[in-house]
């Protein structure tokens, strides 16, 4: 992944200290690896008007479908839970209690509660499908949604098509990649990672500074760096990676340090209202950088709620440590969803980019229907909730349902391919476009005889 804040950071012998910009990508971000980025730059190939866009939320852990938006308060105690169902501004839809600001906007977006898999309940396997809509089999890794955009649309401008927020999905238990990458595209095709927490104080990313900053002086000790690094492998010299160095070096640190990018991370712009509209927490500030971001040319920004299920609050409520109690979805996570989700979608259609913008929120899994002894809910990828909001799709409804219990669909069931064929839909992806997979094979961007949800559009 193209990071754009990496963990540690270094000191020059010039007395910058800056986040390691080799870290950036790595050795691959340094030569950034984008001839096709540069060449459709080149070519005219910006943003227009009609261009979709898409704000994807990963809800890390699985939130419970009948604790949230597809509730059962007929069903026994053990599997109703301790919420209850409030109405909405659209009739005959009711969601849980703990979403009360999502409740005035059900207009906006529409609740598909037949979503389910079929692959082992791991939270990994889950990522992977609902990000790239296949199962990873034999090695071969799928692109996520947004790096498939990347790769047959470019870049608008200066602005990365598809950045990651706040940071990579981490340790899950499962030991399996997460689904956030290109995969078989090539690392060139990767997110831009913030890898940085916009909720700590002074939040900044440090290789977003003006050009004026970095003297000339500066610019050549990196590239003498970057020399170094060339002479010392000499497997990396003959690779496409360093060919691509002299030429897209300068364009790569253009794009790191673009005006509109660095205005696009400065939250100092946003009113202390507004911060406090979508929550003073990495999620709540990941959700208004990615308005931030929509609006300065980004394409596709895909948000995590958490990055891992252990020793912290998520919607991972096994119910005792190291996960969490039901009750953290009254208490933090409910209400850390709401502010977010409630205020991205009223931004986006205050400022009229709902409509071309795609919102997808979805876990990887739902939590099976019973409590269990521990007074949670374990892991159940048979059927859950999923939020499609803009991006052409209808609001105001509900897709499927699930039975009695909200165990299993009942009607209109939803697959991870229907879920990546809708959004590729939405982001006007022709369905029967090939990538070019390990050894040449042609992969098709969806599975043969998949189709978008079509009762969202």
């Amino acid at each position: 992944m193209f990071r754009l804040d990496a963990e540690k950071t270094v000191s020059f012998c010039d007395g910058i200290r800056r986040r390691d910009f080799l870290h950036a990508g790595s050795l691959g971000f340094l030569g950034l690896s984008l001839p096709d980025l540069f060449a459709m730059q080149a070519q005219g190939a910006v943003n227009t008007e009609k261009d979709m866009n898409c704000i994807f939320l990963m809800l890390l852990g699985g939130p419970s479908q009948v604790d949230t938006w597809d509730m059962k308060p007929n069903a026994p105690a053990e599997i109703r839970g301790p919420y209850k169902p409030i109405k909405t501004n659209v009739p005959g839809i009711e969601i849980s209690e703990i979403f009360p600001r999502m409740a005035e906007h059900a207009d906006k977006y529409s609740l598909v509660r037949g979503a389910y898999h079929t692959a082992a309940a791991v939270h990994d396997t889950g990522h992977q499908m609902m990000q790239t809509g296949k199962l990873f089999q034999a090695g071969q890794e799928h692109p996520h949604v947004g790096c498939v955009l990347s790769k047959l649309r470019g870049p608008r401008g200066d602005a990365p098509p598809h950045v990651l927020l706040p940071r990579p999905i981490g340790n899950t238990g499962g030991n399996l990649p997460h689904g956030q990458t290109a995969g078989f595209l090539g690392k060139q095709f990767d997110p831009f990672v913030l890898n940085s927490d916009p909720s700590t104080p002074n939040f900044k990313v440090p290789d977003m500074l003006p050009p004026e900053y970095i003297s000339a002086m500066r610019i050549d000790r990196r590239r003498k760096l970057r020399d170094m690094v060339d002479a010392s492998v000499k497997e990396f010299e003959v690779s496409a990676d360093a060919r691509l160095l002299d030429d897209n070096f300068h364009q790569a640190y253009t794009l790191m340090s673009s005006a509109k990018m660095r205005e696009a991370f400065d939250l100092s712009k946003e009113s202390d209202a507004v911060k406090d509209r979508y929550g003073r927490n990495k999620f709540g500030l990941s959700c208004l950088l990615a308005r931030r971001m929509i609006e300065r040319g980004v394409r596709f920004v895909t948000i995590n709620q958490f990055e891992t299920v252990f020793n912290e609050i998520t919607w991972d409520i096994h119910g005792s440590a190291p996960f969490s109690p039901i009750a953290c979805y009254r208490n933090e996570v409910g209400p850390m969803f709401d502010n977010a989700y409630a205020s991205l979608l009223e931004d986006l259609h205050q400022r009229g980019l709902l409509q071309n913008t795609l919102v997808v929120a979805t876990g990887e899994f739902g939590r099976t229907p019973k409590i269990n002894p521990a007074g949670g809910r374990d892991h159940w990828p048979q059927c859950w909730t999923m939020l499609f909001a803009g991006g052409g799709t209808k609001g105001g409804q509900i897709v499927g349902a699930s039975d009695e219990i909200g165990a299993y669909p009942k009607d209109r069931p939803v697959t991870p391919g229907e879920v990546a064929a809708t959004m590729m839909r939405s982001l006007q992806i022709d369905l029967e476009t090939e990538l070019p997979g390990l050894q040449g094979r042609p992969i098709r961007v969806v599975d043969h005889g998949v189709n978008p949800i079509s009762e969202l559009f």
